[in-house]
């Protein structure tokens, strides 16, 4: 794309310049790139320019922007298997990506009537919420609330608080394994405080992830919410039905 004197653009230059940053790998998926202002300065042209190139970049899909955070890198979306066994750790070890977990609150209080019947207990039971955010290789790809039993897991609040990894929580608590036996997805907007966890900007797409895990005894010991950024993550769903036979 040239303009009548057979010359690129300077926005199309500048697109160009950074598109090969991103192929030589100077900036790594998820990070933040320079402002536009330290970027006007490189190239010696103004913001407006500048925004124009990254324009073009976030249509091909290598940038994203985020309202007032700046743009980032494009991240290839992490393979997240969803199945009977749905474990956060090994799931991102065998997409070779680094699985981390902080931890926002851990607080016990009443059971809503949905999450009672998720869990099959009384309305206004105790329950222990464990509120995260899970990242692969340092960007947050999900917001997660798990939802525990208190009456049926004694002392689940302390080994969420000694370990984030909710398969060694049960664990602890005298749950050696566990199974989901449903999962339902839903496509939802992200509202102010997700965009802000997920760093996406607010109303943007997110996957919304809800399932109830159960033990050998098929009793519920977690129900979970989970908010996926989109691009950020393909959900695979687990065929555990045996191939028939042919003949």
């Amino acid at each position: 794309m040239r303009d009548r004197s057979g010359r690129t653009p300077i926005w199309r230059a500048i697109a160009d310049a950074l598109r090969n940053d991103l192929a030589e790998g100077r900036y790594a998926p998820g990070e933040k790139l320079p402002t536009e202002a330290a970027l006007a300065e490189r190239f010696g042209v103004n913001r407006h320019t500048v925004r124009h190139g990254m324009s073009a970049l976030v249509e091909e899909g290598l940038i994203r922007t985020r309202r007032g955070a700046g743009a980032f890198v494009a991240a290839t979306p992490t393979d997240y298997p969803i199945g009977q066994r749905v474990r956060f750790h090994e799931n991102l070890i065998a997409a070779g990506r680094r699985p981390e977990k902080r931890v926002l609150q851990i607080e016990e209080r009443s059971a809503t009537i949905g999450e009672a019947e998720a869990l099959h207990i009384v309305p206004g039971e105790a329950i222990c919420a464990y509120h995260g955010i899970s990242l692969a290789d340092g960007q947050p790809i999900a917001i997660f609330e798990s939802l525990f039993p208190v009456g049926r897991l004694a002392g689940i609040a302390n080994a969420l608080t000694e370990t984030s990894s909710v398969t060694e929580a049960l664990r602890r608590v005298g749950v050696v394994d566990y199974t989901r036996t449903t999962t339902r997805l839903t496509a939802v907007r992200a509202e102010t405080t997700k965009a802000l966890h997920l760093q996406v900007s607010e109303g943007d797409p997110i996957l919304k992830s809800t399932g109830v895990n159960v033990d050998n005894s098929n009793l519920p010991v977690e129900f979970g919410r989970t908010w996926f950024a989109g691009d950020r993550v393909t959900l695979t769903l687990e065929n555990k039905t045996p191939p028939s036979r042919m003949g």
